[in-house]
């Protein structure tokens, strides 16, 4: 079932989710290779090295499920099917570093086998996408306790 992919990102914060605390609600993906010993990572917008595909999910969206896999279209420009819910992840971040800018989150992961990966795709101007191990993923992501945690309940061979 082919859906239409939009070349354009989503910005801004008018459709997101809030949970019952006011937290945003995040979905975001862990994209592996087929044969499960590479994860896809991608640079983050912002300063902040390689992160996993993640973003608000948004009103029009049935699924947290349906928002990862936007995420995956948008930030990594990969075609995606997903293998598991890898559950939800609370905001690790210390006080200090929720701000009005990035207030607290829940995240919602979901393993996902990369179909895909099209030339183009809307944030290919200020991300590139590299596939890399385990070990490299988790370097990477030692300052994003969240996405390393998702990284962890992955499926991905050690």
């Amino acid at each position: 079932m082919a859906q239409s992919r939009s070349m354009e990102s989503r910005t801004g914060r008018t459709n997101q989710r809030y949970g019952a605390k006011g937290e945003r609600l995040v979905a975001g993906v862990v994209p592996l290779s087929a044969d499960k010993t590479k994860v896809l990572m991608i640079q983050s917008a912002g300063p902040g090295g390689w992160v996993l595909p993640k973003g608000g999910w948004e009103t029009d969206e049935e699924t947290a499920q349906q928002a990862a896999c936007r995420e995956a279209w948008e930030e990594a420009g990969v075609i995606c099917t997903v293998q598991k819910d890898l559950g939800t992840i609370p905001d690790m971040r210390p006080p200090a570093l929720v701000t009005a800018q990035a207030p607290k989150a829940s995240y919602q992961f979901f393993e996902v086998i990369v179909e895909r990966e099209e030339p183009q795709w809307p944030e290919m101007h200020k991300r590139k996408r590299q596939w890399v191990t385990y070990a490299q993923a988790a370097s990477a992501l030692v300052s994003r306790p969240e996405l390393l945690e998702a990284l962890n309940r992955s499926s991905l061979k050690r």
